[in-house]
């Protein structure tokens, strides 16, 4: 191994580290992409970045580093902040305007990044902004604050702080020190989507051949994709954009939406008022059939009206911010929307879907994960790395990654500390799901609970089977144990989400609790727990998504794309990822021991398993509840005969 690699390694490495760095140093290096599945508490991240560190520095790039949610965000700062104390090194976290910025009109009226974007433009334009005008009066404390920052990687509360003790924009001041920076630390958004990527890379005056890419948490990426890649439109903002309309004069335009909203109602009474779905696709020239049969508009006509909106939405932000009020424009939003959906009539990796789940909307959904990703042709080097990438191949052709090398690491976890019991007669799928099931499934649960020390996670393959085990009592039965138990909400707010796990992770030093929520969540996927944070994981079901039409459509874009592997792409490995992400949260360290019990019999066909980490299938026994039974407590007594137990 290469010693400049070391340079950047703060630690003892542990096994099979060095040949990790190796393989992403010679990656880079060689400027190829890399697709790395190491397990759980392995260490990847102090690795990516102690072997692209040397290629970056001797080549003059930049490393730009994305992370799906804040903590993780957070982790690449604190281990380049540890790689600092050893090895010069500057880096610095991109968080969004609105976490970045002192200015309360902005703080209070923008809930999404295009809005702040285009707020913190106006309100530079209009010269109402002080702590932008302080940057011009106050450039030498500016330019100071850049060099401080650059010395030492630091968390943006960090940055914040000092801005706002000199009255200066931590937002701007952000982006300057990532100017220089080595390493920028961002989320998953300013890679995949290509608004958000195109103001980076131009703000910080640097070519795509400039970067090394790395990508945290991998598994996530198709999922992610898709999301930036997709949109939504209601027919409450086309209303809202109709008043807002007539409110400016826009009478053209109000015509225009108020038929064209009446030619949604009309296609919603024809496809999806008598059906039992939620969602029907439909030819994509339906969304306009009617206005421009009402209006008799030619394709041309209709751009330059959709053109006209987005100019008008613009004006409409600006006159907003001048008065101080909320700066949306429904005006520009649904521009901007039917703008994107005529665009993209003809492409088959879209879904033009009519939807009502939250309200009569129109749909664009994504197919192509990898359209996503095409900018990484032009980049120095890529890394992927996670824990559940298995089959790399799989994951290399649906992100449509080239030029790669593929590497999966060895487990880390003893066989000894690693339990895996499958329920041979309880399974989630669709004509078993009855109460009499999900009582059955709870008698599990509650013994398995009883017999496995402090704190387990029970994580279901959907909200459904939660709430069909809720209705079984389980709840009150775990409770009944002298466990405590924490219910994850849908939909809860990443602050509230946070205070629930922390209070889960207390008890860990008491008697021990349960945390209740499903698989590809954010708490059986994005959250650590060490140590008795979860002895156990209780896997209710197999995550499948629903047969629904967008479902459908993927299974039937990736046979297409790759023939025979369509169903297995689409919807099959996905699930089987979310099920060994979740599994993956008791083992952060090879001493560290802990039980996983599957309620699905599914999981013991080859078809499945062959999906499953080495160590799950090393281990994996077939059960009944008294089998369980036995087994847990020979495990956990093991534990105890070799360990002192906690006073």
């Amino acid at each position: 191994m290469n010693e400049p690699s070391l340079d950047y390694f703060p630690y003892e490495p542990r096994e099979h580290q060095l040949e990790f760095i190796e393989l992403v140093r010679e990656s880079a290096e060689r400027g190829e992409n890399a697709i790395i599945e190491a397990p759980t508490g392995f260490g990847k991240t102090i690795g990516v970045l102690a072997g692209v560190l040397p290629i970056a520095k001797e080549l003059g790039l930049k490393v730009l580093y994305l992370a799906r949610t804040h903590r993780q965000m957070d982790r690449v700062i604190e281990e380049l902040k540890a790689i600092n104390a050893k090895s010069p090194v500057s880096g610095v976290e991109l968080r969004s305007r609105k976490e970045l910025c002192l200015h309360n009109y902005l703080k209070e009226y923008t809930s999404d990044a295009y809005t702040a974007m285009v707020v913190c433009k106006n309100l530079k334009k209009l010269r109402k902004c002080p702590f932008y005008e302080n940057e011009k009066k106050k450039k030498a404390e500016f330019d100071e604050l850049v060099r401080f920052f650059l010395q030492e990687p630091s968390h943006p509360a960090e940055i914040l702080s000092y801005a706002e003790t000199l009255e200066l924009c931590p937002y701007d001041l952000t982006r300057k020190i990532a100017e220089k920076a080595d390493v920028i630390v961002a989320s998953y958004l300013y890679a995949l989507s290509p608004s958000i990527r195109e103001s980076l890379i131009n703000s910080l005056g640097i070519d795509y051949s400039d970067l090394i890419v790395v990508f945290d948490e991998a598994h996530n990426l198709p999922d992610q994709a898709i999301s930036a890649l997709s949109d939504r439109l209601s027919i409450n903002a086309v209303n809202r954009a109709i008043k807002e309309a007539e409110e400016y004069n826009e009478h053209e335009i109000a015509n225009f939406l108020s038929i064209f909203g009446r030619g949604l109602e009309l296609l919603y009474r024809e496809k999806l008022a008598e059906r039992e779905t939620d969602e029907v696709p439909i030819a994509p020239e339906e969304a306009f059939s009617h206005v421009i049969e009402i209006l008799s508009l030619t394709p041309r006509w209709l751009v330059k009206t959709l053109n006209e909106m987005v100019a008008v939405g613009d004006s409409i932000r600006e006159d907003r911010i001048e008065k101080g009020k909320p700066p949306r424009s429904y005006v520009g939003r649904t521009g901007e929307f039917l703008l994107l959906w005529f665009s993209l009539i003809g492409r088959d990796d879209y879904l033009f879907l009519l939807t009502r789940e939250r309200g009569l909307s129109l749909e664009l959904v994504a197919l192509d994960p990898s359209k996503a990703l095409t900018f990484l042709r032009e980049t120095h080097s890529a890394i992927f790395t996670s824990g559940t990438l298995t089959p790399l191949e799989a994951f290399r052709d649906v992100m449509g990654i080239e030029k790669v090398r593929l590497k999966k690491f060895p487990r880390m976890v003893k066989r000894e500390n690693a339990q895996v019991l499958v329920a041979k007669d309880v399974s989630t799928r669709g004509d078993e799901r009855s109460l009499a099931l999900y009582r059955k499934m709870t008698d599990y649960i509650v013994e398995a609970v009883k017999l496995i020390p402090k704190n387990v996670g029970v994580f279901t393959a959907s909200y459904e089977v939660l709430q069909g085990l809720l209705s079984a009592n389980l709840k009150v039965r775990i409770e009944e144990t002298g466990k405590a138990v924490f219910v994850e909400k849908q939909g809860a707010s990443s602050r509230e989400n946070d205070l629930l796990v922390a209070q889960f992770k207390a008890h860990a030093k008491a008697s021990g609790a349960v945390l209740l929520g499903v698989m590809g969540g954010r708490n059986s996927e994005g959250q650590d727990y060490s140590g008795n944070e979860m002895n156990g994981v209780i896997l209710v079901g197999i995550p499948y998504a629903r047969p629904t039409p967008r479902v459908q459509a993927q299974v039937r874009y990736f046979e297409k794309k790759f023939p025979g592997k369509g169903r297995y792409y689409g919807y099959y490995l996905p699930a089987h990822r979310k099920l060994v992400q979740a599994a993956g949260r008791v083992h952060r360290s090879a001493e560290e021991r802990g039980s996983i019990v599957i309620l699905d019999y599914r999981v013991l066909w080859r078809s499945i398993r062959k999906d499953m980490p080495d160590w799950m299938v090393e281990t994996m026994k077939a059960v009944d509840l008294a089998k369980m039974r036995l087994y847990l407590r020979r495990f956990w007594a093991e534990r105890f005969k070799n360990e002192p137990r906690e006073v």
